[in-house]
């Protein structure tokens, strides 16, 4: 595995951490590969229950690390990148952000510092996020004269207007987090980002893991649907879980008072 991204897998919990540093975790072909790499193993792994992404040193991820492709390489790196790739609707880059989406169980993003263009796309692609009131938060591709195309259309729908979103791409304007929270963009602003998700994701390890999984994907594919559409998604996935091992044993550790011993999850 790349040194770019590490994990540490510990009760059900995978975190996930951008590294390096020195570059304020901006990304680099290397660092592409690397999260990518990551986030498709994560998706096959039954035993998570929750996933935290965060980044090493004073930033969570500053974007693109435009000297690392060069003056025209951007352009010839991209060719045979921007085609989806195998067994994904998501291209090369746009993958980077997508495949936390992919992730079954729920992806929380503790950030702090810069969280710049494509940085800001993933922390998108996540679930929860968590920042700090002096995060900086911008969709910074205008400033190169290129689009964000990292999932972007996939994610911010689910959070703010189109007007806001446009205004925020077409000027790569820099805002905090207070001005995130208003825009729907962050989840809740925490003095320690990182502390505050390992707690979220503690709690979420100790629910039944077939639950938590059948409600991320209930919620991702029936928010934009029709009501007939949602409504019938709701009891395909109710059907599932029911009477299944954990879901028997949450009804039974939960009138025992005890701690529950869940199984992999089957979703």
């Amino acid at each position: 595995m790349s040194d770019r991204v590490t994990i540490d897998i510990a009760n059900h919990i995978a975190e996930v951490t951008l590294n390096r540093p020195d570059k304020h975790n901006a990304l680099d072909s290397d660092m592409f590969e690397a999260i990518i790499s990551v986030g498709e193993d994560l998706v096959k792994d039954n035993s998570l229950r929750a996933v935290i992404l965060n980044g090493a040193g004073n930033s969570f991820c500053a974007g693109i690390d435009i000297t690392s492709f060069g003056g025209k390489g951007i352009n010839e790196a991209s060719e045979n990148r921007m085609q989806p790739r195998k067994g994904s609707i998501a291209n090369f880059y746009q993958s980077a952000a997508y495949v936390w989406r992919e992730i079954p169980v729920p992806v929380i993003a503790a950030l702090h510092g810069a969280v710049f263009g494509g940085g800001f796309q993933i922390a998108l692609g996540t679930d929860i996020r968590y920042a700090r009131d002096d995060t900086q938060f911008s969709i910074m591709e205008i400033k190169w004269g290129i689009i964000p195309d990292m999932s972007i259309t996939n994610t911010i729908p689910y959070l703010t207007s189109i007007d806001k979103a446009l205004e925020l791409a077409i000027t790569g304007k820099v805002f905090d987090g207070s001005e995130a929270i208003a825009l729907e963009l962050v989840t809740a602003l925490k003095k320690d980002p990182l502390e505050s998700s390992r707690a979220l994701a503690k709690t979420i390890a100790e629910k039944s893991p077939d639950a938590i999984r059948a409600i991320k994907k209930l919620f991702y594919s029936s928010w934009h649907d029709s009501e007939k559409e949602s409504l019938r998604r709701e009891a395909e996935l109710q059907i599932q879980v029911m009477s299944q091992p954990n879901q028997m044993e949450a009804v039974a550790s939960a009138i025992e008072n005890r701690s529950a011993r869940f199984l992999d999850s089957i979703i």
